[in-house]
């Protein structure tokens, strides 16, 4: 693949990534929150499945990212910075 895809395909995943992290803000805010403890129940297994999410973008994201002598590419530090990971 020639480098321009390669950097597109990065900058979706990391668009995911920021989605994903404020998709999962929402729900850690109402964890806890309902009187009623299947909302409570349902709401914790959707939080975690964004962070399982989260996780996995991250890992196909590195696995994605030019490989460089041992540093992490800047681009991406700053990515993950902005989704606060």
């Amino acid at each position: 693949m020639d480098d321009e895809h390669e950097r597109g395909q990065r900058d979706g995943l990391r668009l995911a990534l920021a989605v994903l992290a404020a998709e999962e803000a929402k729900w850690a805010a109402l964890l806890g929150e309902s009187r009623s403890w299947r909302t409570n129940r349902e709401r914790e297994v959707r939080h975690k499945a964004l962070q399982v999410a989260q996780r996995r973008i991250q890992t196909l994201l590195n696995r994605l990212s030019p490989k460089r002598s041992g540093a992490i590419d800047p681009e991406l530090v700053a990515a993950l910075e902005k989704a606060g990971l």
